[in-house]
């Protein structure tokens, strides 16, 4: 072997224990204090003056400034919830990006049915990579859509009066799960 081939190897297994240096640092814990512990729950609707918003401690609503979130969709399902004292269905969303976050919307609303649209037309291979999710602003202050990265792609996948939303929300479903089994 020629000098030049072994300071290549030397090279080579520096930059791979580099590399796994950085690997094991970013998947340890925060130590002392921090505010990231649990998982932080979204809410997407425009019903506090802001596109997506959570709670404080006082369960105030507070906005989020920022204008998407990135990371893995890790659970996709349909739950029914008490909120203002009545019963009703919500869609929730899991990913998990620098902690959990929870998104959640209503059942039927255009967010979570382009969220749900645009899930149902990716793959499972897809979801085992980053998503992006931007809510959008509808013309009137009432209405929020969603819109879904798959890299710097823009999901699109239309959906109309006649769109069966059992079978959109099935295979939406289907995919998050095959995607992370």
């Amino acid at each position: 072997m020629t000098e030049v081939e072994q300071q290549l190897i030397a090279s080579l297994n520096r930059q791979e224990q580099l590399l796994q240096e950085l690997i094991a640092s970013i998947n340890k814990p925060k130590l002392g204090l921090h505010s990231d512990a649990g998982m932080v729950f979204i809410y997407c609707n425009r019903s506090n003056g802001s596109l997506w918003y959570t709670l404080d401690s006082n369960r105030q609503p507070r906005a989020i400034s920022q204008s998407a979130l990135t990371g893995y969709l890790k659970v996709l399902r349909f739950e029914k919830v008490k909120r203002r004292g009545k019963q009703c269905h919500k869609l929730i969303a899991v990913v998990e990006a620098d902690r959990l976050y929870q998104l959640e919307s209503g059942h039927d609303s255009h967010f979570s049915k382009g969220l749900l649209s645009a899930v149902a037309s990716l793959t499972p291979q897809h979801l085992r990579c980053p998503i992006t999710i931007e809510p959008q602003p509808g013309s009137d202050d009432s209405v929020l859509f969603c819109r879904l990265w798959f890299g710097s792609h823009l999901v699109k996948a239309p959906y109309g009066e006649a769109t069966s939303w059992r079978d959109v929300a099935v295979k939406a479903i289907a995919n998050c799960k095959a995607a992370n089994q």
